[in-house]
């Protein structure tokens, strides 16, 4: 990778319950990333998004909606790992001149917009075998992995719990976050099982939400207001689109992604300082973990019990509360890199991981399906 990138502003719309539409809470996220950054809406020649609620071409719908004309689009859509593919390929288009100024932006409000007689998707392949059972998904694909995960490695609910408290722990020192509230193993384990042995507080929030991130050349970074920091490596992945064609239900793409981009970072995984790993179900963080090479295959579980993920911990992973307890919107990726430039820039307050140099951000899509993963440093 020839030419470094950086990204100059990152920001979230309002979170929560908001009373808006996605593309009024992709806009407004993108104002403020570009406000950070010390630019304006006419600065910009690219637009990445994937989702606008069904919305056909969707980054040409919002660069009308804000009153731009990007020269360069991506609407690469790997569910949860859609942004962080698209900020890698958004670099590159910035290394090859096709772009100066590329916002990636996201929202949808799930607790606020659900248009009336809004069509449901057609489901295609290995799919329409496995929902006319009626099994909910994607709970049912992240049940099955645990399930699975449990048996093989002799782990246990309480283990997955503790991925649940860890970033409550996290969310409490965030003020963004939408549940602060302090939270134990047993609260986990006591409520309602919703796909066994996911409980519901086995599960990511579903919150209204979106995010946006700016990428600019090094040059114009250093004349911008806010510390730059770079993309050092990028790798997607995948496996498979339906769990049932999942071919090892504790090894996700991670594997793959994970070694791609570190490789390209020139980094190992111990040189990481602080991890955002996309947190959809409390198992999805032990199986990433151990499928990047943070700890062997069965040991995530116990690292996580004994609280060296959360606040004061040797591994700080979802620092501001991750899709547990912060925000989830419905693809999450996009918070991870928001995240892991704040800990970079030394901006999180309470939350702040000491001397944190390189993050780590990884998104997962679909059911286990897809993943992507950057390795983000400060000078």
């Amino acid at each position: 990778m020839s030419g470094r990138v950086a990204i100059a502003g990152v920001a979230e719309s309002d979170l929560g319950i908001t009373g808006r539409t996605p593309m009024a809470l992709q806009a407004q996220a993108v104002t403020r990333a570009l406000g950070e950054a010390g630019l304006s809406l006419a600065d910009v020649d690219g637009y990445c998004t994937s989702d606008l609620a069904g919305e056909y071409a969707p980054s040409v719908r919002m660069a009308e909606y804000l009153g731009i004309r990007p020269t360069y689009h991506d609407t690469t859509a790997l569910g949860g790992a859609s942004f962080l593919s698209q900020a890698a390929h958004a670099a590159q288009a910035i290394r090859d001149g096709r772009a100066e100024v590329v916002v990636v932006g996201y929202a949808r409000a799930p607790r606020s917009w659900n248009p009336p007689g809004a069509p449901s998707a057609p489901v295609y392949g290995p799919g329409q075998y496995e929902r006319m059972w009626g099994a909910p998904f994607p709970i049912t694909a992240y049940a099955l992995a645990a399930r699975r995960y449990l048996h093989e490695h002799g782990a246990t609910s309480e283990q997955l719990a503790a991925v649940a408290v860890a970033a409550r722990q996290w969310a409490g020192l965030n003020p963004a976050a939408y549940r602060r509230d302090p939270l134990t193993v047993d609260d986990v384990l006591n409520s309602r099982m919703i796909a066994d042995p996911l409980h519901a507080l086995d599960c990511c929030l579903v919150t209204d939400g979106g995010g946006a991130i700016v990428l600019v050349g090094e040059a114009r970074a250093r004349d911008l207001p806010e510390r730059p920091v770079f993309i050092l490596g990028h790798g997607d992945a995948s496996t498979h689109m339906n769990v049932s064609s999942m071919p090892e239900l504790t090894r996700t793409a991670a594997a793959s992604s994970g070694a791609r981009a570190l490789r390209e970072a020139g980094a190992g995984i111990g040189d990481i300082d602080v991890f955002q790993i996309y947190d959809s179900f409390t198992v999805t963080v032990l199986l990433t973990m151990e499928s990047l090479g943070l700890c062997g295959p069965g040991e995530a579980g116990a690292l996580v019990a004994e609280g060296r993920t959360a606040p004061g911990g040797d591994l700080p992973t979802n620092t501001n509360g991750g899709g547990l307890s912060y925000c989830h919107p419905g693809e999450y990726g996009i918070f991870t890199i928001i995240e892991a430039v704040r800990q970079l820039r030394g901006a999180c307050g309470d939350r702040q991981v000491p001397g944190a140099e390189l993050a780590l951000a990884h998104g997962t899509g679909g059911e286990l399906s897809a993943t992507s993963t950057l390795i983000l440093g400060r000078d």
